[in-house]
């Protein structure tokens, strides 16, 4: 799965993994992160969700998206007019306390990231197969000072009854991930099948969401 595989998802609209409203957990434990107004926040393979216009209304917002299809639709949909100009390798979307460096992830450098004070992971680490993880934990850990939080939501299913995107990445994954440079604090899980119909006819049986507290060491 390489970049081609998700510019041909957007170019197709085949984007089920964007969701409609605001991610509930999102809501309910970004608190315990702990940030000042005003500080800025890094979402990584950020797409178009909603969830960057709640992290707006108190914080400043980076992301990094490789689909320039998927940034413009996020200006669009949200009625902004962004100023553009390029950075490195990447494009630039800007409106007022929203950054979209629109390019490939791994081109990010540290300087890009110097003023981030936390990083939000809702559909990065479980839109990239098991190979590529450990090389986007090991970059997204270059790029950050020690004491960044991290709040990531995963899902955690029977990988053998449904082929991803979304990947299952379990509890054990998570630790094997990140724990060398990462103290990991797991805040929630629950199963959320039940209001997930599109799963539940891909063959799930369990779908369980966790969340997870981490802070580079």
């Amino acid at each position: 799965m390489d970049a081609d595989f998700w510019l041909q998802r957007w170019q197709n609209k085949q984007t089920g993994f964007h969701q409609l409203e605001v991610n509930p957990r999102l809501e309910t434990f970004w608190p315990q992160l702990q940030l000042q107004a005003g500080d800025q926040v890094f979402v990584p393979l950020c797409g178009k969700s909603l969830d960057m216009l709640w992290l707006r209304e108190h914080y400043d917002v980076l992301g990094v998206e490789l689909s320039p299809l998927a940034v413009e639709s996020f200006f669009t949909d949200n009625d902004l007019e962004p100023e553009h100009n390029r950075q490195g390798e990447f494009s630039v979307c800007r409106a007022e306390r929203l950054t979209l460096l629109c390019g490939d992830f791994f081109d990010l450098r540290p300087g890009q990231l110097a003023h981030v004070r936390a990083v939000y992971d809702r559909a990065s680490l479980i839109a990239l197969p098991t190979a590529i993880r450990p090389r986007f934990v090991a970059h997204l850990t270059s790029l950050l000072p020690p004491g960044t939080p991290l709040l990531l939501i995963t899902l955690d299913y029977d990988q053998a009854q449904m082929d991803g995107p979304p990947f299952s990445v379990s509890g054990a994954e998570v630790r094997a991930l990140f724990e060398s440079h990462w103290s990991i604090q797991r805040l929630h899980a629950h199963d959320i099948l039940a209001g997930e119909p599109r799963f539940r006819e891909r063959g799930l049986s369990s779908l369980s969401e966790k969340v997870y507290l981490l802070r580079k060491q």
